[in-house]
């Protein structure tokens, strides 16, 4: 059994990348079988590596590639949440040029993956149509945490909350919070976790700071799962956008716009809405860049094909 490892630039590690079809059945669903292969990745020296994407050619009419996402957590795995970065990876390691499209298995989002100069990617999720219902709570602001907070689901839910109810005002401020921060997010996350019914041991649902800097360019800073993001989130990009276009939520206060360069501890990224009056068509995260770090890797995989 063989994996590839691929990283995409600006996530929080690399992702282990599996081809359905070379697989046992049912492996991914054998938690035994998941945490033989985590102890694997930590003693040959690749334990950062935190995230599992399997694909394979989708049966569906309308996709090119079927993704489903793992996300080993501390104390288990997480089956509920999507990659961004993950999804690109797996279009990466199968090799597939020009536009491809991915049936994301455990979001249900639509995705594209479009090909720019400069061996980069256009990652534009299919807008579910009016934003309205991405408020999971029907409210475009909630307490929640002691903070206002925006919840959007569009892919993963999120939490976003405005950095100046932080402390943190400024880009700089925000990029350097440490622990105290971080703890309060963290708190903030629990409770909306209850709010929506995800289990306490889920990586749902994601949680980042927002705010405006010079001449009204937005700034973020999100968090993993084993801390401050080194970035932001792909997904957590596209659902920063889809919230910038839903009236009274905190980033369509921070930042009105279609087109956005959001400044992340790791750069800038480029994110655009086709946004018609309530009604999202697509959001697009642009110049995406993935390199294969290892190809063709034996996994110790203990169960084996029968027939």
């Amino acid at each position: 059994m063989k994996a590839d490892i691929v990283r995409v630039e600006g996530a929080p590690c690399p992702t282990l990348v599996l081809a359905r079809d070379m697989l046992p059945s049912g492996a991914l669903a054998l938690r035994e079988e998941l945490l033989h292969i985590r102890r694997w990745l930590d003693r040959t020296g690749r334990g950062h590596i935190h995230k599992i994407g399997l694909y394979g050619a989708s049966p569906a009419p309308d996709s090119d590639l079927d993704y489903r996402f793992v996300q080993s957590m501390p104390h288990g795995f997480d089956f509920r949440s999507g990659c961004g970065h993950s999804l690109l990876a797996c279009v990466t390691a199968a090799g597939l040029t020009g536009t491809v499209r991915v049936r994301s298995l455990t979001t249900g989002d639509t995705v594209v993956c479009e090909p720019e100069p400069h061996a980069s990617h256009t990652v534009r999720f299919n807008g579910p149509g009016p934003t309205r219902p991405l408020l999971p709570t029907g409210r475009p602001v909630d307490r929640i945490g002691g903070l206002d907070a925006s919840l959007v689901r569009f892919g993963n839910p999120y939490v976003f909350v405005d950095a100046a109810a932080l402390g943190v005002p400024t880009a700089q401020a925000l990029f350097e919070a440490g622990g105290e921060v971080l703890r309060v997010l963290l708190r903030a996350r629990a409770a909306a976790a209850r709010l929506l019914g995800c289990g306490p041991d889920t990586a749902l649902p994601k949680i980042t700071a927002v705010g405006t800097g010079p001449c009204g360019r937005p700034f973020a800073r999100g968090v993993t799962v084993s801390g401050w993001h080194p970035s932001l989130a792909l997904t957590g990009a596209a659902c920063l956008a889809a919230a910038a276009a839903i009236p009274g939520t905190v980033p369509h206060r921070l930042a009105e716009s279609a087109a956005l360069e959001i400044v992340t501890p790791g750069g800038i990224v480029r994110v655009s809405a086709a946004v018609e009056g309530p009604y999202i068509r697509s959001i697009a995260v642009h110049g995406k860049r993935a390199h294969v770090w290892e190809r063709a890797v034996p996994l110790p995989w203990r169960i084996r094909v029968t027939a």
